[in-house]
């Protein structure tokens, strides 16, 4: 199975599902699911129970988490975005240059565009 060519810090643009259309952040990435998690996209609801901190006794009395409904970004396939080129500010797909530095053949990430071409990862 070949490595993902999102990655995290990555700009992505969401292609499907209730934020189609919506850019955000790559908060993380999980090559072994095939998933990313992106910035306040994708969110669900979870309500949660007010429990007591672990290590907070010694202050005192006992801290409490607070309990409610959170809201937190849930895992996106990787099909289900597109990263964002930082040059030309379009959603594109991603090609694979060798590049030499310092006698070092490095692999760089590139815009597959025909009118940008430029490099990804600077």
């Amino acid at each position: 199975m070949s490595s993902m060519r999102v990655r995290k810090g990555d700009m992505v643009q969401m292609l499907t599902g209730k934020d189609r259309g919506k850019q955000g952040r790559v908060i993380e990435a999980r090559p072994r699911e095939r998933r990313v998690i992106v910035e306040n996209l994708n969110t669900v609801k979870r309500h949660s129970k007010p429990r007591p901190l672990s290590d907070a006794s010694r202050m005192g009395g006992t801290q409490m988490t607070p309990g409610g409904v959170i809201e937190k970004p849930s895992p996106v396939p990787v099909a289900n975005v597109m990263v964002v080129c930082p040059t030309c500010n379009r959603p594109t797909r991603i090609g694979m240059k060798e590049k030499t530095v310092k006698d070092k053949l490095m692999h760089v990430r590139v815009c597959k565009r025909s009118d940008c071409g430029e490099e990804i990862d600077k």
